[in-house]
């Protein structure tokens, strides 16, 4: 049976689910409760769908419960008569089936709600939603109000992280009603197809942190198996679905300069520059974030410790083609950024953006490469196929892959993970008073360094009498790590482990020019067992050539985004002596 009422009776309705609540789950913010007149066209059920008889008594007992209440909350009930004041027409109201009393709005009514002035409304599975309050807090920053007035299903395909029970908890607290039956029925039948249906097979020793987008790492034990990280084993990070493009119609295009627009194919990237080849580690600014969330949540992939690989990355120098298009010394009198541009894009055409300064960029130290080949093959299609950046010394969120644009400017990328993401703060900087504009955006990352082998929790027998401890260290902005200090009680006492920069029985890579140190250090210490300990504490700290040193802890570097992670890495190990 349907049933239309006036504005004023939706509010008494909205006061009794209200007082409900508070009797339930305790106070619940009226803003929340905020109705706005749906379009009429779209019918709503005010009793539940049970038989007739189930019907007539809800509806009879609410009008009991609500009389009741009417007669001690008179106060509460013209300050809710007060809102709705200017909200004269008709509303639908339904009553779900757990018996919670719900507006009923058209997509219509929903659409006016997209900004901060008017309401930010969001539709998900038939819900309505307003998260006005939550767009402060959106770890994702102002990226949410692309939905705003809209279904949330196309972006969270985008971005299945959202796809977690946390997620859909704070949701329903948003919820101020539901979508009328028509205009559901139309979302259903244009459900979008999955974006993510044509990436690239992977390998499943991968440990996965989501699927859609792809985020994964090896076990840390492969990492020091050896010094170069094979495509198949080195961390996948992406952000958005991974493009299917096709080398023969793939196009570069440079701008800002003098010149004009100059545009480049695969085939002049590799015929018209010098090929060179730089061993390049490139490392997550979310690694060893799994370390953070310990000490206390943060938001973010719950990366261990191998977001992180080493590679030999060949193509043009970012510096030879800047020249070719134009590049002079009185450009650097305006410009100070270049920016990239990825070809994977997201359901509203947004690309993937990050930039670096301009003097890394043109530096003839810089080694910036605009690579298409990896260890020696086509770059692979999650590495960024058939041309990505590569950022010697940089965080990884800067070597964007898949790149369709360079832009010399003057101002920095105006790309969301440039401008609301992977930059670092204060501990106590929580998302009720964090700025991203009043932090830099990160480019060279601290020292690092962590334990591969053993692995935390193992069990060593003491028949073994020693324990070999490897693992990795690296710095960025091309300082070379120098040292990687070990201990197996606990930072007690000390021991240096042996540094290598190449595989085991093979020549190491040659030491690199100061300032120029790219690639890792393996490391790895034999040491004898203590005859009578029961557990042993692993640590280690690398120190470079600026003698940088990890912090000790992780609480005074702690930040709610979790990223710049590289405190003394920890492992505990059991002695088993049967």
């Amino acid at each position: 049976m349907n049933w239309m009422i006036s504005s004023q009776n939706v509010s008494e309705m909205l006061l009794l689910r209200r007082c409900c609540s508070l009797t339930r789950c305790g106070p619940i913010s009226t803003r929340r409760l905020k109705v706005a007149p749906a379009v009429t066209s779209c019918a709503a059920r005010f009793c539940s769908s049970g038989s007739e008889d189930q019907s007539s008594y809800q509806c009879a007992n609410w009008k009991h419960i609500l009389a009741g209440l009417l007669a001690g909350t008179g106060a509460v009930l013209v300050y809710s008569q007060h809102r709705h004041k200017a909200e004269r027409a008709d509303v639908s109201v339904t009553i779900t089936e757990k018996g919670s009393l719900l507006p009923v709005f058209s997509q219509d009514e929903v659409t006016k709600h997209r900004s901060l002035e008017d309401g930010v409304w969001v539709t998900y599975k038939g819900g309505v939603y307003d998260i006005t309050e939550f767009v402060a807090m959106h770890p994702g920053g102002n990226k949410i109000l692309l939905a705003a007035g809209g279904a949330l299903e196309p972006f969270w395909a985008l971005y299945a992280v959202h796809d977690q029970e946390h997620v859909l908890e704070i949701l329903s607290e948003y919820k101020v009603g539901e979508l009328c039956e028509e205009d559901l029925k139309k979302q259903q039948a244009s459900k979008p197809s999955d974006p993510f249906s044509s990436d690239p097979e992977r390998h499943p020793v991968l440990q996965v942190n989501t699927l859609k987008p792809f985020n994964a790492e090896p076990p840390p034990e492969i990492l020091s198996d050896s010094y170069i990280t094979p495509s198949a084993f080195f961390f996948k990070r992406n952000h958005l679905p991974v493009p299917q493009l096709d080398q023969a119609s793939y196009r570069l295009q440079v701008e800002g300069l003098p010149q004009g627009v100059l545009s480049l194919s695969l085939e002049d990237l590799k015929t018209k520059f010098p090929k060179h080849t730089v061993t390049v580690t490139l490392q997550c600014a979310g690694n060893r974030r799994g370390d953070m969330n310990k000490v206390k949540p943060v938001k973010g992939l719950n990366w261990g410790v191998a977001a992180i690989g080493n590679a030999k990355w060949s193509g043009a120098r970012l510096r030879d083609v800047l020249l070719a298009a134009g590049f002079e010394p009185g450009v650097a009198q305006w410009a100070r950024h270049v920016q990239f541009e990825g070809l994977d894009k997201d359901v509203t055409g947004t690309s993937y953006g990050a930039s670096i300064p301009l003097n890394k960029a043109i530096g003839e130290e810089g080694d910036v490469l605009l690579a298409y080949e990896m260890n020696g093959e086509d770059i692979p299609r999650d590495h960024g196929y058939p041309v990505r950046v590569v950022v010697p010394g940089v965080v990884g969120a800067r070597n964007v892959k898949w790149l369709g644009k360079i832009v010399v400017s003057a101002e920095e990328s105006s790309s969301h993970w440039q401008q609301q993401d992977y930059k670092g703060f204060a501990p106590g900087t929580d998302w009720n008073q964090v700025d991203f504009e009043s932090a830099p955006a990160i480019q060279e990352l601290p020292v690092q360094s962590a334990i591969t082998v053993p692995a935390d929790g193992a069990v060593i027998h003491h028949s073994d009498e020693t324990l070999t401890v490897a693992g990795y260290a690296w710095s960025g902005g091309g300082r070379e790590v120098i040292r990687v200090d070990v201990s197996l009680d606990g930072g007690k006492t000390w021991q240096v482990a042996q540094l290598r920069s190449g595989d085991k029985g093979q020549a190491p890579e040659p030491s690199p020019p100061p300032g120029r140190a790219w690639a890792w250090k393996l490391w790895e210490i034999t040491a004898p067992l203590p005859p009578e300990a029961e557990e042993l504490e692993i640590i280690c700290k690398a120190v470079d050539s600026s003698y940088n040193v990890q912090p000790d802890t992780v609480p005074p570097i702690w930040n709610l985004r979790g990223l710049l992670s590289n405190a003394w890495h920890r492992v505990t190990v059991r002695l088993r002596r049967d």
